[in-house]
């Protein structure tokens, strides 16, 4: 039986990791991405979110969020060798499932007529002030 290789992908034009984990691990053909946000690689900033003087979450935009979270998923794809049509399953995170309508119209503009499998879950918490968190597995180009 062949060893498959496994290779850590991390990539300069996406979010650094929070933790101690890559961007994404290839493994033979298929690309594990980790848990990806919105967060800017350069300000770290997460699109559309509002805090007050003391840190607090105001409001947030979950539309901006998905976008720019599909992005920075799609640069480490990149990074990977892939692309979003080659995703094959997504899990999504959100705070609070009353954005599932919101993040569905920007998901489905990412994904017009390759649909790959999904799941979204509504979580209590998700690091940094952000509203959404997606991982992905998809196979190399």
């Amino acid at each position: 039986m062949e060893k498959i290789k496994i290779e850590p992908v991390f990539c300069p034009q996406a979010p650094k990791p929070l933790g101690n984990y890559s961007h994404a691990v290839v493994a033979g053909q298929l690309i594990y991405v980790s848990g990806i946000a919105s967060r800017d690689f350069e300000t770290n900033h997460v699109p559309g979110l509002v805090l007050d003087d003391m840190g607090c979450k105001v409001s947030y935009d979950i539309k901006q969020e998905t976008k720019a979270t599909l992005e920075n998923i799609r640069k480490i794809l990149t990074a990977a060798g892939s692309d979003l049509e080659h995703v094959i399953e997504v899990n999504t995170y959100l705070l609070d499932m009353s954005d599932f309508k919101a993040y569905n119209e920007v998901f489905a503009q990412f994904f017009p007529a390759h649909r790959p499998a999904r799941t979204t879950i509504a979580v209590v918490g998700l690091p940094g002030n952000i509203s959404i968190e997606m991982k992905v597995i998809a196979v190399k180009k």
